[in-house]
């Protein structure tokens, strides 16, 4: 709905003045520390792993880590209630921080699991204090600007996180690359007393956290990883399947639920169910990125830092594929983009997969590199449609910020089942890391064209404005 007076639109020089430089560095380095910190990790795991051991865990790191983020997220507006924007923030970087140091000091995987837990609850509160605090801190002619900086911190993270997480693997120093972490987590934490308000208007949610359905979440995850650790491949079917029943039972739970991790209009309006349904699967299938850097070194013998920035291509794709179809407003354009989304998923994977090899030489790679750009594409494309989707799912405006909101606990939920199924598919190729890398890209594909009906069904063919986007 339109306001009772038009706010001017506020300047990129007005945001980085020095007036709201330090806010705008706040709120833009906690979610950049969140998303350099995935891909840095991606990055220098395969030297942290021929150093402390425990590849087997290998899909446990994002697992452990997302887990704790989802969980986490639900308490962002109840944190920021109780301790207002700098108590909020001094304190979900102050978790971050001491995770990462865990990391850095770990002797072995399971501690680094540790340390990947506390980070994933610090980075989780980092992500939504990201938005939560935009119309807190800064005024409202700023408010779109605010959230375009801190939207492109993940761009950032794409590319300082294998710089960062490469150079110092390339020079078996990984520890060293979490102590940058941890200095630049001390920097923000510093800025935050002068530059974010004491207290944040109004009291925060309300709401009680949905206990019960993030039980059955996080137990349905862990059994997945789990299922990733077996041996026996009849057991790691039956930890699949249970996993599969307490998936049903937390649907079962979030319909009966007054207030639950997903909107209430998830069970009601005709189309969301299948928006969010298309985001799992493309989520899902970005998680292959996990291993790429694995694969990378020891398929092709690439240093860290390649194949850091091999791991970063499909992000790079995604952020290539999303710019341009932004622009697209015809309800039928946008309806076959969405459409197309998994089907470039899947051919980009399915490309990938053809031309793995073991000692794959530079033709072969760059093809590696073509198949997860195009996959990359094919999220991008789709996702900033489904966003708005999502928001025209539902008449009522204020329901249409919710659902709009829940995207980013849909793809953090879908993330971490993906690389607990990542992990799964790895363990049974295992010991051979080419079929490992087949069956993975191969199976994330079929995934992606069972996705293409679904995504048929997550916008009409013509859709009415909703209000929430007027």
């Amino acid at each position: 709905m339109h306001s009772p007076t038009e706010v001017p639109a506020g300047t990129w020089r007005q945001l980085l003045g020095g007036r709201y430089l330090g806010t705008a560095t706040v709120l833009a380095g906690g979610v950049a520390l969140y998303a350099t910190n995935v891909y840095l990790t991606t990055s220098l795991l395969p030297t942290a792993i021929d150093d402390i051991g425990g590849q087997r865990y290998y899909a446990w790191t994002a697992t452990v880590f997302l887990i704790a983020s989802v969980i986490s997220s639900m308490v962002v507006t109840k944190l920021l209630g109780a301790r207002g924007s700098r108590g909020a923030y001094l304190i979900a970087l102050s978790i971050f921080a001491i995770g990462t140091v865990v990391c850095a000091t770990s002797p072995t995987m399971e501690v680094l699991l540790v340390g990947r837990a506390i980070q994933g609850s610090g980075g989780g509160l980092l992500a939504g204090l990201g938005y939560a605090v935009i119309n807190a801190a800064l005024p409202e002619h700023l408010w779109t600007r605010g959230a375009a900086l801190v939207s492109a911190m993940w761009g950032v993270g794409t590319f300082v996180g294998p710089a960062v997480g490469g150079v110092f693997a390339q020079f078996d120093a990984w520890r060293w690359a979490f102590g940058v972490l941890v200095a630049a987590t001390t920097g923000v934490a510093a800025l935050v007393p002068s530059a974010l308000p004491v207290r944040t208007t109004g009291s925060g949610d309300d709401h009680p956290i949905p206990v019960l359905s993030l039980a059955l979440l996080t137990a349905a995850a862990l059994l997945v990883s789990i299922a990733g650790l077996l041996s026996n491949l009849t057991v790691t079917v039956v930890a699949v399947g249970i996993a599969v029943l307490f998936l049903i039972a937390f649907v079962a739970a979030e319909r009966r639920a007054g207030h639950g991790i997903l909107p209430r209009s998830t069970f009601t309006a005709p189309s969301l169910k299948w928006v969010y349904l298309t985001i799992v699967v493309l989520a899902v299938a970005s998680t292959v990125e996990t291993f790429i850097p694995l694969f990378g070194q020891q398929l092709a013998g690439l240093a860290p830092l390649a194949a850091g920035f091999l791991g970063a291509a499909l992000a790079l794709g995604w952020t290539l594929g999303e710019i341009p179809s932004a622009s697209a407003t015809s309800p039928s354009v946008v309806r076959r983009i969405v459409v197309a989304g998994p089907v470039l998923v899947a051919v980009g994977l399915g490309i990938t997969a053809a031309f793995l090899t073991e000692h794959a030489g530079a033709g072969a790679v760059t093809t590696w590199v073509i198949g997860l750009l195009v996959a990359g594409i094919g999220i991008g494309i789709a996702w900033p449609h489904l966003a708005v989707g999502a928001m025209s799912a539902v008449a009522d405006p204020a329901e249409g910020a919710n659902a709009a909101a829940a995207i980013n606990t849909v793809q953090l939920i879908a993330n971490a089942f993906g690389a607990a199924l990542a992990g799964v598919l790895v363990n049974i190729g295992e010991p051979s890391t080419l079929r490992s890398a087949q069956l993975l890209l191969i199976a994330f594909a079929v995934i992606a064209v069972i996705a293409v009906p679904i995504a048929r069904r997550a916008l009409p063919r013509s859709r009415k404005r909703s209000p929430a986007l007027d």
